[in-house]
């Protein structure tokens, strides 16, 4: 058994068993990946793949387990790889995030910036996603960080550390009804067509158990990931947004009205996680504490090892989640001036 065999194998899977885009995505051919299963499945006398003529039905039960401890293999494969980089006090690497475009367009930049100033020799790729896609990426090896919003059971086994907080805020045009109520009420909100993100009303969405409790029928004609998108459409008329606070800039979000709902929608908690047997070299160290400023090395290392005992791991300590700047934001064009945290 070899671990390009087992490569092949978890790029089968991961792209929905589909041999012809694995091997695309591995720069090799068809046949040879198709050979390679062939003989793991001999050398193990397993059947791992049910098959329908040529083509790939479905794992069986022998298929996902030995998948799962693929995943693993490669996992430490490539933990040992870092290490030896590491000891070699190599400094060039890859980091690769995983997060949701409104953190990718509006929270890391400035964060990242930093980053590559210290750690020249590394190449930051950033994968955007929801939530679910964020966190299976993270699970499956494709991403050394997640950075999502929402309940840190979001994240299952992952070594959870809180970033920061944020409100959610409406978005109107400038000569919209709701401007000249400061401050609506859910059921002036529901009143009209809503644009949001992706999921934002799902079952487990806060969001949705907001208007659940109050009794009040959402109407949602339109969702997006990306907040761009949503004030675009909000721009058209389609409806009014509901978007993250640090979403909207007075300076560039020309047409667009910002109101405060603090006082309806409860506030929302963004988190950083990360495969609990990952070897972290010194450059995710240095972007986990340039994230969240409260961490040190240490304190990172006793969450993992708290979290190897299956233990739940939220913060190591009694530091507070910081708020992101636009927590609280009284805006200008409809609530007054200034910032208040």
């Amino acid at each position: 058994m070899k671990l390009q065999q087992l490569r092949y194998l978890i790029a089968v899977v991961d792209n929905g068993l589909n041999i012809t885009a694995a091997a695309e995505s591995l720069f090799t051919s068809q046949p040879g990946i198709s050979k390679q299963i062939r003989l793991l499945e001999d050398e193990l006398c397993l059947q791992l793949f049910a098959r329908k003529g040529k083509s790939l039905a479905r794992l069986t039960e022998a298929g996902e387990q030995v998948v799962r401890r693929a995943r693993r293999m490669l996992a430490e494969a490539d933990n040992i790889k870092a290490l030896s980089s590491e000891l070699a006090g190599e400094s060039q690497g890859q980091l690769v995030i995983a997060t949701t475009p409104t953190q990718a367009r509006y929270v890391l930049p400035d964060t990242l910036e930093l980053f590559q100033r210290e750690y020249r020799e590394v190449a930051v790729r950033l994968h955007q996603g929801t939530s679910e896609q964020i966190i299976a990426q993270v699970v499956n090896g494709e991403a050394d960080f997640a950075i999502a919003s929402g309940q840190s059971e979001l994240f299952g086994d992952l070594v959870t550390f809180p970033v920061y907080s944020w409100e959610r805020i409406i978005v109107v045009p400038s000569n919209h009804p709701l401007v000249a109520r400061g401050r609506p009420a859910l059921a002036d909100i529901a009143s009209y067509p809503l644009i949001s993100y992706t999921y934002s009303f799902d079952d487990e969405s806060s969001l949705g158990k907001v208007f659940d409790a109050a009794g009040v029928e959402p109407n949602v004609v339109f969702t997006a990931q990306d907040p761009d998108t949503i004030k675009t459409y909000v721009r058209k008329g389609m409806g009014i947004g509901i978007v993250a606070c640090m979403a909207f800039e007075d300076q560039t979000d020309h047409g667009l009205v910002a109101i405060n709902t603090s006082d309806l929608f409860p506030p929302v908690t963004t988190w950083v996680g990360f495969r609990k047997d990952r070897f972290l070299s010194d450059y995710m160290y240095g972007f986990l504490q340039r994230l969240v400023p409260a961490l040190d090395r240490r304190a990172v290392d006793r969450a993992v090892a708290e979290r190897m005992h299956n233990n739940v791991v939220v913060f190591p300590g009694p530091a507070p989640v910081q708020k992101h700047p636009g927590f609280g934001r009284q805006f200008t064009n409809c609530c007054g001036s200034g910032f208040t945290l």
